[in-house]
């Protein structure tokens, strides 16, 4: 699966959500992933801003109440989704997020990696009984035990994602060392959500057997808001998407490389036979220096056997760029 999150990429702007929603729709992800904030029910005028982005938010909160849409908005923002046949999703931030996504019909839930440890939030979506995706970006293995244990008994399907948690990742930051512990840890899907800002963490997560991949995405990486810095762009999400579909193509389709029958007709035009660099007398002793190999290959002795020729007498003269063929020469 493929996901290409949105986040607060929108600004707020209803017409920018929608616009991402069409320019996504012929990329080749599989879903548009959001974010759903209400402000009242997740912030505080105590929360500290990540990154001071922001000119016209005078906190955090601030921030979070531009970035909010009415349960109309949201609406119309997953029927559009589901006209271009992308899936919507969008992260909770609240209990109260929760039920606004519920609502929606949302078909499964994407955990931020600041909300693994928000059990409260954590139950009543595991009581949906719809699959959970969980990002690893702030959690330590002990942590992700936890949340794992709280988790299994709801008997929702988990998969977990590899995350770091900096904008941008940088390529040490990537940790794709790390889909192996999980899948070995608490065999479900693994993944990988990318921070980099660029295409390379996701293929060569591909190349690894990751089963989702999620990223953000904005119109151009010099726009306004906090995750531009670590997001690709709409054409880059396109050439991204083919990459991963190519890579997983790859890896299900091996090659039996001691099978190379169907060579056989390019092996004989590829190939290279014996011939002579120059006129030769009948009786001459052949020398390295006398020999080519030329194309195709069944037109005389072959190139490989060179050393089996050298230093044998011809029985028979031969013209400049001549075949050399085993009948022209004493036994072998």
């Amino acid at each position: 699966m493929i996901i290409a999150e949105i986040g607060q990429a929108h600004d707020g702007s209803l017409g920018n959500a929608h616009a991402f929603i069409d320019a996504l729709a012929t990329t080749g992800v599989d879903a548009i992933k959001f974010q759903t904030h209400i402000a009242e029910a997740e912030s505080s005028q105590f929360e500290p801003f990540r990154v001071k982005f922001s000119k016209q938010d005078s906190t955090r909160y601030d921030y979070w109440k531009r970035m909010e849409f009415s349960a109309d908005q949201w609406i119309g923002i997953k029927e559009h989704c589901d006209a271009v046949g992308l899936e919507f999703i969008s992260s909770p931030f609240s209990n109260a997020a929760v039920d606004l996504l519920e609502n929606l019909g949302v078909s499964q839930y994407k955990i931020g990696s600041g909300e693994v440890g928000n059990f409260l939030m954590l139950e009543k979506i595991a009581k949906t009984g719809k699959p959970i995706i969980l990002s690893s970006g702030m959690s330590s293995f002990e942590e992700l035990d936890h949340t794992f244990e709280f988790l299994k008994p709801f008997g929702n399907s988990l998969s977990i994602l590899q995350c770091t948690t900096a904008y941008p990742t940088q390529p040490a930051q990537w940790g794709l060392n790390v889909m192996d512990e999980l899948k070995n840890r608490y065999q479900v899907p693994v993944g990988f959500s990318d921070h980099s800002g660029d295409i390379f963490a996701c293929l060569a997560a591909a190349s690894l057997g990751a089963e989702i991949f999620e990223f953000h995405v904005v119109f151009d990486k010099r726009q306004f808001g906090p995750d531009s810095p670590a997001s690709i762009s709409i054409d880059q999400t396109s050439l991204l998407c083919k990459g991963i579909r190519d890579i997983q193509l790859a890896l299900q389709s091996p090659i039996r490389k001691s099978d190379n029958e169907k060579y056989s007709e390019l092996k004989v035009m590829f190939g290279k036979s014996l011939s002579v660099n120059k006129v030769l007398p009948a009786g001459h002793i052949l020398e390295l220096s006398d020999l080519e190999a030329k194309k195709p290959g069944d037109k005389g002795i072959p190139a490989k056997d060179y050393q089996q020729v050298v230093g044998k007498k011809l029985i028979k003269g031969l013209d400049k760029w001549d075949f050399l063929n085993v009948e022209d020469l004493e036994k072998l």
